[in-house]
């Protein structure tokens, strides 16, 4: 949107000259010439190359919606939706992933059955992961936590109409004290995962387990790694 704001008074620049030459632009080409320079910018900061389409089509678009005459109460119920949906998804990098059985599965295969555990769930999006270990693992307690608060809203309503045992939280992990939990499980973004494990390192303690879904920390090999049969991403472990 910076890089949109940006490329407005070098799109009024351009516009001018080529009315000067002689050029008749409709509303249109200079939407197009607006999509145009915001690409040009968005190449210049390195933004990843699918931005670049976005950023082509965004002015027209716009324009487009504009002239459909949609309510301004609509855009304002749909950007209150995604904002309690994504919530603060533009700093963590974390979107909305939902994980699956497959690694419900192998996620209770690993953890020790001898003694009660302690486990959350970073960023526990609608707590499925987190309510399904509660049901198969009644002698333990499961936390997930969550920044967005649509998500988190929802897995608490989920847990308290089911009876569940498993307890959300709204919050930011990183807030967590990792050494307080038998095991970590996470299914964040190749973005978060660096951050990840400095404060797991830092914190989790002896004979604790961080797994990973899908995402690999490469500052440090893994002990463990599943491959699903099939379709699917790894899941990744870690013992210290």
């Amino acid at each position: 949107m910076v890089l949109q704001c940006a490329a407005v008074p070098l799109t009024l620049i351009v516009v001018f000259l080529l009315a000067r030459a002689g050029a008749s632009l409709s509303y249109a080409d200079a939407a197009l010439i607006q999509g145009i320079l915001a690409c040009a910018l968005t190449r210049l900061r390195g933004l990843a190359v699918w931005w670049l389409g976005i950023q082509l089509v965004f002015p027209l678009a716009l324009m487009g919606t504009h002239r459909l005459q949609i309510p301004p109460l609509l855009f304002l119920a749909i950007f209150l939706f995604l904002l309690a949906l994504y919530w603060s998804t533009f700093r963590t990098q974390v979107p909305y992933y939902p994980s699956g059985k497959w690694v419900w599965n192998e996620v209770d295969k690993l953890l020790p059955n001898d003694k009660p555990l302690l486990v959350v769930d970073i960023g526990s999006g609608l707590g499925g992961f987190t309510m399904e270990m509660a049901r198969r693992r009644p002698a333990s307690q499961f936390v997930g936590i969550e920044l967005a608060p649509l998500p988190w809203l929802l897995s608490w309503m989920r847990a308290r109409l089911s009876g569940s045992r498993a307890r959300f939280v709204r919050g930011d992990y990183d807030h967590l004290d990792f050494g307080s939990y038998d095991a970590v499980f996470a299914y964040l973004s190749p973005a978060a995962m660096s951050a990840l494990w400095k404060k797991a390192s830092r914190e989790m303690r002896p004979g604790a387990i961080l797994l990973s879904y899908e995402f690999l920390i490469t500052e440090k090999t893994p002990d463990i790694i599943l491959m699903p049969t099939g379709r699917g991403a790894p899941l990744y472990g870690w013992h210290f």
